[in-house]
């Protein structure tokens, strides 16, 4: 039997493993760089482009076709939700970082473990096993930090990581549950 049940799924864990490659190749560098940026101004703009990468990345995976007005809706209902949570639930720019890479790396999970799924592969609870390993890794990644000399290990970055790859991924399952409506109801083929 082989590793992949199809080219999409191991596109997706390779998209998943250069998500993390990048993400914990930068951990001793990102202190650094969060300072350079803040210095220049420019750690805002930052912030903001990598989450319209998080939309992006989930507006592209969760609706694989053209979508309709309900689902249009949806994708804006968790676009604000996304503003609401940046603005109101993380308190500096480098924690709103976690939503960014550990949204991605759940969407990327989620996406193959559904694909897989629907390959035939049996695959319990595709959401649940992406939200309980997108936040093992985000464990590992403190992990990670709690033997580099620059970093410091904050049991919040953990919760981050795990409210990161939950909302990511409930956002994914939102915009497939409607998609699914959308089509059953007018009788356009998925």
């Amino acid at each position: 039997m082989a590793l992949f049940s199809s080219k999409r799924e191991r596109r997706l864990w390779l998209w998943t493993l250069a998500v993390l490659v990048a993400i914990y190749a930068t951990l001793g560098l990102a202190p650094m760089l969060a300072q350079v940026l803040r210095e220049r101004g420019w750690l805002p703009a930052a912030v903001a482009c990598g989450l319209v990468l998080v939309g992006m990345t989930i507006v592209t995976q969760g609706l694989q076709v053209r979508p309709g007005g309900v689902e249009i809706a949806v994708a804006l209902g968790i676009a604000a939700a996304y503003l609401l949570m940046v603005a109101r639930l993380m308190a500096g720019q480098e924690e709103r970082t976690h939503l960014m890479e550990y949204g991605v790396v759940g969407v990327f999970i989620y996406e193959a473990l559904a694909e897989r799924a629907r390959q035939g592969r049996r695959v319990p609870l595709p959401p649940l096993v992406a939200v309980v390993a997108t936040g093992s890794l985000g464990l590992l990644d403190e992990g990670v930090q709690a033997v580099l000399p620059s970093r410091v290990v904050d049991p919040r970055d953990i919760l981050f990581n795990v409210l990161a790859g939950t909302t990511a991924v409930g956002a994914c399952v939102a915009l497939g549950w409607v998609r699914r409506r959308a089509r059953g109801a007018s009788g356009r083929p998925e």
